[in-house]
């Protein structure tokens, strides 16, 4: 899919969500600016997660949002390696009954189980990006 504007990458995200279940987990790849915590906001406020509590936890590493389900919004990007992911006790927010959103995926790669999804975000301009789900 190609989008145009954040709106577009918002409702992507959103449309994306009607397919999710409880217990789903989400790995999204791609550089700064890509539109990956906007495609999180869309697919949260599906869940009836208010827009303006959705944002990547860089520093805090997880968050997690009072919807049903439950969701667990990860930002793995200070994350340097799977011990690291393991010490924040990722298996307990993996194999819960809640969805987990995880972005800068890449970093903690060899720790997702084979059911992930995975969306691809890549830059076309300045106003365009790629987002492809696997």
């Amino acid at each position: 899919m190609i989008s145009h504007s954040i709106e577009e990458t918002f409702a992507m995200g959103r449309a994306f969500a009607q397919n999710l279940k409880q217990g789903d987990i989400v790995a999204l790849y791609g550089e700064v600016g890509a539109g990956k915590t906007h495609f999180c906001k869309g697919l949260c406020t599906f869940f009836e997660v208010p827009i303006e509590d959705v944002n990547s936890p860089t520093f805090t590493i997880v968050q997690e949002y009072k919807s049903k389900p439950p969701i667990y919004h990860f930002d793995a990007y200070r994350i340097n390696n799977a011990t690291e992911f393991d010490q924040i006790g990722y298996e307990d927010y993996f194999y819960s009954n809640a969805i987990c959103l995880i972005e800068w995926a890449e970093n903690v790669e060899s720790l997702l189980p084979t059911y992930t999804h995975r969306v691809y975000f890549t830059h076309i301009s300045d106003n365009e990006r790629e987002i492809r789900i696997a």
